[in-house]
């Protein structure tokens, strides 16, 4: 069973919701989710905010959040994934911010740097991570990680 598949299954029999806010990605993990058999019981659907106005009126990223640490940052993974679970009424929410590439990088922030957030009820969580290869590599391992992170929230030591 790959990880989609047992996300699905976790999420049906806790009878919990998730919803994605994804930029870098776009949509790839709602399309990954929604392929699974089944993901209608627990995925409520997904924002697709590439662009900053986006991120703002979409999801209530705070404009000076994004103009002070830049739409890739963990502030903006945190927003996009608050925002995106009290928008949306889920219970979870995963957001991806990041630059696939192959342009668009700089020293400071460069091509494959991502960071996924996740935000539930109590808490939210961001990893800063650094992916390699081409622009569809990075986004790939950009959503498997994504959603084994959720499944390592929802089951902390047994992922």
């Amino acid at each position: 069973m790959n990880s989609a598949h047992r996300l699905v299954q976790v999420l049906s029999e806790r009878k919990l919701t998730l919803c994605t806010a994804e930029s870098c990605t776009g949509g790839g993990v709602a399309t990954r989710i929604t392929s699974v058999p089944g993901a209608s019981a627990c995925y409520l659907g997904s924002v697709v905010a590439y662009a900053n106005q986006l991120k703002i009126h979409a999801l209530g990223v705070p404009e000076q959040t994004i103009a002070t640490h830049g739409a890739v940052s963990e502030p903006v993974a945190v927003a996009m994934a608050r925002g995106g679970r009290e928008r949306l009424l889920a219970d979870y929410c995963i957001s991806i911010t990041g630059i696939a590439g192959p342009g668009g990088g700089s020293p400071e922030k460069p091509v494959g740097l991502v960071f996924i957030g996740i935000a539930g009820a109590a808490h939210a969580v961001v990893e800063e991570l650094h992916f390699h290869g081409s622009r569809a590599e990075i986004q790939s391992q950009a959503i498997d990680h994504a959603i084994a992170m959720l499944l390592d929230f929802l089951n902390p030591g047994d992922v």
